[in-house]
């Protein structure tokens, strides 16, 4: 298992549109993710439990991924949740 820390950066945090693309970016991964922040923990394939995090900008989060490629994941998820997304509104 690996972890890697992260912190949130963009401007309005991990929301609707941000969560939909970290899920796809999981795809079929055959692994086990878990994403914690503070005392609550998530499976990122799930957007409620993921929105359920209230990952505001600035928000620490842990990336856990334990399986295949894990450190790839990790890194990509890790990327993923320190993009500054620029969706239009």
């Amino acid at each position: 298992m690996i972890c890697v820390e992260a912190t949130i950066q963009n401007e309005h945090g991990i929301h609707c549109r941000p969560t939909a693309l970290i899920i796809r970016a999981i795809g079929d991964y055959a692994g086990r993710i878990e994403v914690v922040r503070e005392d609550m923990r998530s499976n990122p394939r799930s957007m409620l439990g993921l929105m359920s995090l209230g990952l505001a900008k600035g928000a620490v989060i842990t990336i856990e991924v334990d399986g295949p490629d894990e450190a790839m994941m990790a890194g990509k998820l890790k990327e993923l949740f320190e993009t500054h997304f620029d969706f239009e509104r």
